[in-house]
C-alpha cells in the first residue's frame, strides 16, 4: 500500500507538472526528477514553489491589463520607432501595451545618495501627487529622508500614495516610519501581502514579489533604475556594501506610462480606482526629445517576455553590446543570443559583481563563464562593492534600464519595470558609467576559469541545474 501511495504521488505530480502552462522543458524535467528522487519532499516543494499563481484581479476597472490597453492612454502620441531599435520597441509594445513616446528628457544621477537628494527635492516641489513604489525601503538615513519628505508633502495637501513589497520591506512596515506616514495622511499599500503563511502558500508561491522601483511626481517626473529606497551601505546586507546602483530621472510623457503601472499596482493594494489620472491631456511637444517606452513585466505576461526582450536587443547589436547586471542566470535562448552576438564579431561585454549577496546565483552565473569566453564575450567582475545596476546598451544609441535582472526570478516570478530609450547623448552618459564600472573590475580570463577545481565546477553546474526549480 505504501509503495502504491509512493508511486501515486510521483505520477500525479508529474502529470501536473506536464500540464502546467508557461513552463519551459528544462524546468519540467528538473521538477519531475526532483519529485521522483524525493517524492514527499518534492511534493511539498512543488506545491510551495512550483506553480506561479499571482492573485491579481485581471479584467476589473483599474486592474492589470485594463489600464495598459492601447486605447486607455488617449493623450499619449506614439513616436516613430528608431530604425535600429525597431524590433525591441515593437516587442516592448507587445509586452505591456505601451507605445514608444517622444518629448522626453532625462539625466543620469551621480550615485545613490544623489538619487535620494534629487527625489527629496522633487517631492518637496510636488504640487499635486507623489507616487512611490519600492521593493525594499529601509529605515536608514536615506529611507528616513524620503519618509520626512513624503510626510511634509502630505501635510501641505499633496496626495501621497506609497507601495512597498510586503516581504522586501517587512521590517520597514513594522517601523515607526510607516506609522508616521499613515498619521500624516499618506495612503499606504502593501504589494503581494503574505498574511497567514499557510493560506498564502495555497494561493501560490510566496516568493512572487513586486520588485518594481517606480517614482511618479505630478504626472510629469519619473525615476527608473535599480535602486531601492536605502543607503548604499544597505544595512541588511552590509558585508557586500556599497551597493552600486544606476538611476535615471525622466521628464515627459514616459512618466504617464510609469504612472499607469503604479496605479494598476495601487488598485490591487487599495481597491482605489484612479483611472481618471490617466485621462488628463498631456502637454508639451512629442516630436522632439528622446524616444522612450516603459516595459512592465510579471508572471501574467506571456512566458519569457523579459528574456525575449534581452535577446532581441542582443541580436540588434551591430557595433557593440555592454551589459551590467548583479544576477546572471539566463535561459538557454538568452545565453545563446549573448554568445551569438560575440560570435558575429560584435564587441560584447558583461559586468557582474565579484562578490554576490546570493551564493547560489554567484555559482550558477559562473557555470556559464566557459561558454561565454569561448564565444568571445568579455567578462568583468566588479570589485568596488555589489554592482546592482541593471543596464544594457546597444551600439552607443539604445539603452534598457530598470529593475529586471538577467535571471529566472525576474523572468518568471517578479513584477518588474524598465524603460527602453533611444538617444545618443543619454546612452553615452550611461555608457560612460558602464566604463567606470569596468575600470573598477577584474577581467575574467580563460586561464582563470581553467584554474577552477573540479569540485568548484561541479558546485557551479549543480546550482545552474537547480535554477529552473528555484
Amino acid at each position: 500500500m505504501l509503495l502504491i501511495f509512493h508511486l501515486l504521488i510521483i505520477v500525479v505530480l508529474s502529470v501536473r507538472v506536464l500540464l502546467r502552462p508557461r513552463r519551459d522543458p528544462a524546468s519540467r524535467i528538473a521538477w519531475i526528477l526532483f519529485i521522483a528522487a524525493l517524492p514527499y519532499v518534492g511534493a511539498l516543494a512543488y506545491l510551495m514553489l512550483g506553480e506561479v499563481r499571482p492573485y491579481r484581479l485581471a479584467g476589473q476597472p483599474g486592474a492589470p491589463g485594463r489600464l495598459t490597453a492601447a486605447g486607455s492612454l488617449p493623450h499619449i502620441q506614439r513616436a516613430a520607432e528608431p530604425t535600429g531599435a525597431l524590433p525591441a520597441f515593437s516587442l516592448g509594445s507587445s509586452i505591456s501595451g505601451f507605445p514608444p513616446v517622444g518629448g522626453n528628457s532625462a539625466q543620469v544621477l551621480k550615485d545613490s545618495n544623489a538619487t535620494i537628494d534629487a527625489l527629496v527635492a522633487d517631492i518637496d516641489a510636488a504640487t499635486e501627487h507623489v507616487h512611490l513604489l519600492f521593493y525594499i525601503w529601509l529605515a536608514d538615513r536615506n529611507g528616513s529622508k524620503v519618509v520626512d519628505a513624503v510626510v511634509r508633502a502630505a501635510q501641505r495637501g499633496v496626495t501621497c500614495r506609497v507601495i512597498v513589497d510586503d516581504l522586501g520591506s517587512r521590517d520597514f512596515i513594522r517601523s515607526p516610519h510607516w506609522s508616521a506616514m499613515a498619521q500624516a495622511g499618506v495612503k499606504l499599500g502593501r504589494a503581494q501581502p503574505i498574511g497567514n503563511i499557510l493560506v498564502r502558500i495555497l494561493k501560490g508561491r510566496v516568493d512572487v514579489r513586486n520588485h518594481r522601483k517606480i517614482v511618479v511626481i505630478d504626472d510629469s517626473i519619473t525615476y527608473c533604475g535599480s535602486q531601492n529606497c536605502a543607503d548604499p551601505e544597505f544595512a541588511v546586507k552590509a558585508k557586500y556594501a556599497p551597493w552600486v546602483d544606476l538611476v535615471l530621472r525622466f521628464e515627459g510623457p514616459v512618466a504617464r506610462q510609469n504612472q499607469t503601472l503604479f496605479l494598476e499596482d495601487w488598485y490591487l493594494c487599495s481597491q482605489e480606482n484612479c483611472e481618471e489620472l490617466l485621462q488628463r491631456p498631456m502637454h508639451g511637444p512629442v516630436d522632439s526629445g528622446l524616444v522612450a517606452q516603459v516595459i512592465g513585466t510579471g508572471p501574467e505576461n506571456h512566458y519569457s517576455a523579459m528574456p525575449e526582450l534581452f535577446a532581441t536587443l542582443m541580436f540588434s547589436a551591430r557595433r557593440e553590446l555592454v551589459i551590467t547586471t548583479p544576477y546572471y542566470v539566463p535561459d538557454a535562448a538568452m545565453q545563446a543570443a549573448l554568445c551569438a552576438c560575440a560570435r558575429r564579431g560584435i564587441p560584447t561585454m558583461i559586468v557582474l559583481p565579484a562578490r554576490n549577496d546570493s551564493a547560489f546565483v554567484a555559482a550558477a552565473s559562473r557555470s556559464y563563464y566557459s561558454e561565454l569566453l569561448d564565444a568571445g564575450v568579455r567578462i568583468h567582475e566588479y570589485i568596488g562593492g555589489l554592482l546592482h545596476a541593471k543596464t544594457l546598451t546597444v551600439d552607443g544609441e539604445t539603452t534598457l534600464i530598470g529593475s529586471a535582472n538577467m535571471d529566472r526570478r525576474s523572468f518568471e516570478l517578479n513584477f518588474e519595470n524598465n524603460i527602453l530609450f533611444h538617444d545618443l547623448q543619454l546612452t553615452r552618459a550611461v555608457r560612460q558609467r558602464q566604463e567606470d564600472y569596468i575600470a573598477q573590475s577584474k577581467e575574467v580570463r580563460r586561464a582563470d576559469v581553467d584554474a577552477w577545481s573540479g569540485w568548484y565546477r561541479l558546485r557551479n553546474n549543480v546550482m545552474a541545474m537547480l535554477s529552473p526549480i528555484l
